[in-house]
């Protein structure tokens, strides 16, 4: 079993609630998530880790790869994502307006970041998966651990976070490094997450 096959079984043993969803328990979900790791684990170039907070409803959920919905796959013409498109299987085509302003800005650059979140499963409120909830603090410190095994294998030169929450929990993981923070892009943040993204891959 490969150190990234091992990450995922490691994801695979949290099961659904009432107040979360792991796609990873999809096989073809987990697949997905195993070529993207296998192909971001070949970069020769700057390593870059960013930490989002949580996998959303339209996204992640139906992909099985942080920041990512289906219709970046249809929609962007960004190299990696052209690469894995040939391979992936994906089951519901949805459009996600953060994955959208992400990897259309991403198009400019030879430098592609590693895509993580502070909580590595879709929360949303009881029993209405179909919403999005932020992650509580407590779910958040129980899933440092997959950041901290998810660095082992990459093994990133820069780690942020995206928003408070994926900075924080790279912070938690990570507290003897430091840890650039990069406001999100939902809710009127794309100007700024522009700006910040773009200082981390220019430098």
């Amino acid at each position: 079993m490969t150190s990234i096959e091992k990450f995922i079984n490691l994801l695979s043993q949290q099961k659904n609630s009432s107040v979360l969803f792991n796609p990873y328990l999809n096989p073809i979900l987990a697949n997905n998530l195993n070529l993207y790791l296998d192909l971001m684990i070949k970069i020769q170039v700057k390593r870059v880790l960013l930490v989002g907070e949580a996998p959303g409803y339209k996204g992640c959920k139906h992909t099985g790869i942080p920041f990512t919905s289906g219709g970046v796959f249809q929609e962007i013409k960004h190299p990696l994502l052209k690469q894995l498109k040939k391979k992936l299987v994906l089951e519901q085509i949805e459009s996600e307006n953060t994955a959208s302003i992400v990897w259309r800005h991403l198009s400019n650059y030879n430098i592609t970041p590693l895509f993580w979140n502070a909580f590595p499963f879709h929360p949303h409120p009881k029993n209405s998966p179909n919403q999005n909830r932020a992650p509580n603090q407590t779910e958040i410190k129980k899933s440092v651990n997959y950041l901290i095994q998810l660095q082992k294998i990459f093994r990133a030169e820069v780690i942020a976070g995206v928003g408070r929450n994926g900075t924080k929990a790279a912070q938690l993981a990570f507290p003897d490094l430091i840890i650039e923070y990069i406001r999100h892009p939902s809710h009127g943040g794309k100007t700024e997450f522009i700006s910040g993204i773009s200082k981390i891959l220019d430098t």
